[in-house]
């Protein structure tokens, strides 16, 4: 098994069989940078000082020439050929507080939430606790390279995990998910991941923003935020954006929670009304949200989620209305 040497500080951790430089830190309880664990985002670059990995995603969109000539590489998709010897610089803020595991995990139901988003519960065989908002890798038989998906509900055992996911169109993944995954059938899963999870100690009203696949984490911290006594005090807020009606959803779950219409929130919007029978709020889901709450969002603790336009909107409407970065969580998956 390799050993992986940190210059500074002095720190050294085994890394298991199969497993990348990143995930086997985070087990080791260190706090490596990360966010989307894909390949995409960058924020687990590190550089080798002695020794060699294999790189799973040649093509990453988070590793360039430039950084493979400063022999730097991403965390995530870095497996040791032998003992290494790294420069990182590793933070408190992504120690693990469930330190993420392999394990597979039985597909125990299969529900419908739209016309392309399904629920798919899984049971892990062995059970990890997990925060509202993270994330898991799913590896998907037939499926190569895995693929992060977030929860959508809460845990104190970790005996169910349950994924709100939508088809992509030619996604691989989603495509044999949709298709070809039936319930019983074995899914090798790894986590919990991200950065993006209730902050029981913030003192501000939250702010959930989702549009299309966000649905999934932005469900797990309206869940959270119900069931935390710390929250007792505050409101949580939770706009959703789809194209059409039909694509509108969130509200169902929100419903059953302990405080819905007082403390807890629901605000739907569509972008694209021409010929639908909608009533309510129609634009951008930045649109509604400045709109809603104009000056208050730099007051807000602001959570959200969505397809990659939807995320680069939001983070330039936060930055425009000054909310400070601290009160903004979401990771980047693309």
């Amino acid at each position: 098994m390799p050993t992986i040497k940190l210059a500074k500080p002095e720190i050294s951790f085994e890394c298991p069989e199969g497993d990348t430089v990143l995930r086997a830190a985070l087990r080791a309880g260190l706090g490596f940078p990360y966010e989307c664990n894909v390949g995409s985002c960058g924020n687990c670059l590190f550089e080798i000082a002695d020794g060699t990995v294999e790189h799973d995603r040649k093509d990453a969109p988070g590793w360039n020439e430039r950084h493979k000539a400063r022999n730097r590489f991403l965390g995530c998709q870095a497996h040791p050929k032998g003992d290494l010897s790294i420069k990182v610089n590793l933070r408190e803020h992504y120690v693990a507080k469930h330190k993420p595991v392999r394990t597979t995990a039985r597909l125990e139901s299969i529900e419908d939430v739209t016309h392309d988003i399904r629920e798919f519960r899984l049971k892990p065989a062995k059970a990890t606790a997990f925060l509202p908002g993270q994330y898991a890798l799913l590896y998907v038989p037939g499926v190569t390279g895995a693929r992060a998906y977030s929860m959508s509900n809460i845990t104190s055992d970790g005996a169910a995990w349950d994924f709100q996911i939508k088809k992509v169109p030619g996604g691989a993944c989603t495509e044999k998910l949709f298709a070809s995954v039936k319930v019983g059938d074995e899914i090798a899963i790894d986590g919990p991941f991200g950065m993006a999870y209730l902050r029981e100690d913030a003192p501000r009203d939250i702010l959930c923003l989702a549009g299309g696949s966000g649905l999934s984490p932005m469900v797990s911290i309206a869940r959270g935020f119900a069931a935390s006594a710390g929250l007792a005090g505050q409101k949580l807020h939770f706009v959703y954006g789809g194209r059409q009606v039909r694509d509108i959803a969130g509200e169902e779950f929100l419903k059953p929670l302990a405080g819905y219409g007082d403390r807890i929130h629901y605000y739907p919007v569509i972008s694209m009304p021409e010929g639908e029978s909608w009533n309510g709020r129609t634009g951008f889901i930045t649109d509604a949200a400045l709109s809603i709450f104009g000056d208050k969002l730099k007051d807000m603790e602001i959570y959200f989620a969505g397809p990659p336009a939807m995320a680069t909107a939001v983070v330039q409407m936060m930055h425009a209305a000054k909310v400070p970065q601290p009160q903004i969580h979401y990771d980047q998956f693309y």
